[in-house]
């Protein structure tokens, strides 16, 4: 029995980054071996075992076989003859492909590292079309490495505009997509999973209705450079795209969290608030507030500040921009610590309380901007 390291953390040590998580693959060894050595098998059918101590995952050498559409649909094969060579042909990418013996020994038979050294993603095999989830996987790493240079080898390109010709990545789960692009929207790059995917005329399959306009990316990349906050950067593709109706249908339909979906509306619905340079006078600025229920919910603004710092962080104003929201924080601050209670002792009662309140609100709004 032969264990060694393999995928992503052999990928990130030869890259200099951090290692977060390491995967092993176990070669000549049988599933009761494992067991027998204390190690719990994940899943009734798969052949992948956590360690007993650092419950870190060692799987079985194993092949695959597609026996149907979309990513779940494979027979696996795990046995004790099945070779190392051959367990990693089925990996996506070459710089994914590389193994590491216990003592340190790189075992990389498809030139992962010759590809690291280029800058490279390409595929293992012609069996990377047997999973359309790897053109998303491709697009995701496509935009965790482009800083460092990352670009798609010609012949994966070509690969991957045949995969979504073919429409059979209209047969992935939701969920899956949702994920990949999630992770994509956490990497250093963001705009090239979009571009990626626009490139090879996939977008309408995996993610119909986002359209990764010029403008759109530009955004996406002034806001990535802004905030690493996922939610931020996919809101701010909304903020001139579909209404806020087409915002929920969209969200459902790839099972995305409503935390992402509300930030997206909230972005649409306040577009004029975030691409103009000039603050609202008091009274459209009060009527806003009303409107995301800051009153209520004060984080709503300061998700809108963001947004609309992103939007001038690379402009001339951004200074200017900055000190508004200083003002905009402490006039909001000032404003919602005024007491209603205060004014039903003036005499207030029923509609002539709420307009005193909003009255107030909007003189302190307009002293405080100023």
């Amino acid at each position: 029995m032969e264990v060694y390291l393999v995928g992503g953390a052999v990928r990130d040590k030869l890259l200099k980054l951090p290692v977060h998580e390491r995967d092993w693959v176990v070669v000549g060894a049988r599933s009761e071996e494992l067991l027998d050595q204390g190690f719990q098998q994940v899943g009734k059918d798969f052949p992948v075992f956590l360690h007993p101590d650092t419950h870190e995952e060692y799987a079985l050498a194993r092949k695959e076989r597609k026996s149907g559409r979309g990513h779940t649909e494979f027979t696996v094969y795990a046995s004790p003859e099945v070779t190392l060579e051959q367990d990693l042909a089925r990996r996506d990418l070459t710089i994914n492909a590389i193994a590491e013996s216990e003592n340190g020994t790189l075992i990389d038979p498809y030139k992962g590292v010759q590809d690291l050294e280029a800058r490279k993603l390409r595929h293992v095999s012609e069996a990377f079309t047997e999973d359309p989830l790897r053109v998303l996987r491709v697009a995701r790493f496509a935009a965790r490495f482009a800083h460092f240079g990352f670009t798609v080898a010609s012949e994966t390109q070509q690969l991957l505009q045949q995969m979504s010709d073919s429409e059979e990545l209209s047969h992935l789960v939701p969920e899956r997509v949702w994920k990949e692009w999630e992770k994509a929207l956490l990497s250093e790059t963001p705009t090239a999973f979009l571009e990626l995917l626009k490139s090879i005329d996939a977008l309408p399959q995996v993610l119909p209705g986002i359209t990764a306009t010029d403008r759109q990316l530009q955004r996406l990349h002034r806001t990535s450079a802004f905030s690493g906050e996922a939610a931020l950067r996919f809101a701010c593709l909304f903020v001139e795209q579909k209404t806020p109706d087409d915002i929920k249908q969209f969200c459902r339909r790839l099972a995305i969290p409503n935390h992402y979906r509300d930030a997206a509306t909230l972005a649409r619905n306040n577009e004029h608030f975030i691409t103009q340079a000039k603050l609202p006078e008091a009274e459209s600025l009060s009527a806003t507030l009303k409107q995301i229920d800051y009153w209520r919910r004060p984080e709503k603004l300061e998700q809108l500040l963001q947004l609309r710092a992103a939007e001038f962080s690379q402009s001339e104003q951004k200074t200017t921009i900055d000190k508004q929201h200083q003002k905009l924080r402490l006039a909001g601050e000032k404003a919602s610590a005024l007491s209603s209670q205060a004014l039903q002792k003036q005499g207030f009662t029923g509609k002539a309380l709420g307009n005193a309140l909003r009255e107030q609100r909007e003189k302190i709004l307009a002293e405080a901007l100023v």
